[in-house]
């Protein structure tokens, strides 16, 4: 049996968790979400706690068990205490702003500034004009941004210059040097 997949999920206090025709929705005081499960995955709701079975040993269940229960998972603390990955701007006058609610201004050094367009469930912070601050329920969703947002300028191995993840390291490499004359 799946080692994830066989571990229970508890339902916090101010979240509620109902099973209708196989449908999973989860409500919180952040949102709400929901997931089909593939058939051949059973949900169970007793009071307070998930449990999660598959109905044979198939390799394809096996593998769908462990991920239905972590996606169920990952749905209750969304909407319960949501989900946020932060970015760092790196550069000489490289600056976001999150003043306007429908996009985020970029300037990555381009001859122009990009407007990032923001997707309904995401929110977007920037405390200083070099943090981006990604927010949202659905950890999938928020992922997502930030790796769009980040690929508009990768960080580069040399100066470092980009947009990076706060938590990223960025492998740097030694410049060229200038050799002596003989």
């Amino acid at each position: 049996m799946s080692h994830i997949g066989k571990k229970e999920i508890l339902i916090p206090e101010k979240v509620s968790v109902t099973l209708d025709n196989n449908i999973v929705t989860v409500k919180g005081p952040l949102g709400e979400l929901s997931y089909n499960p593939v058939n051949g995955i059973t949900i169970a709701i007793n009071e307070n706690i998930i449990s999660v079975t598959r109905k044979n040993d198939e390799k394809k269940y096996k593998e769908l068990h462990g991920l239905t229960r972590s996606l169920i998972f990952n749905m209750i603390v969304g909407v319960s205490e949501g989900y946020k990955k932060e970015l760092n701007l790196v550069g000489v006058g490289y600056t976001a702003d999150a003043s306007n609610n429908n996009y985020l201004l970029l300037n990555l050094g381009y001859s122009h500034p990009i407007y990032f367009e923001k997707p309904d469930s995401i929110d977007f912070e920037t405390p200083k004009t070099t943090t981006i601050i990604v927010k949202g329920i659905n950890k999938q969703e928020v992922g997502e941004v930030a790796a769009k947002i980040r690929s508009l300028r990768k960080p580069e191995p040399f100066k470092g210059k980009g947009v990076k993840y706060s938590d990223e390291h960025i492998r740097r490499k030694a410049g060229k040097t200038v050799g002596v004359g003989a």
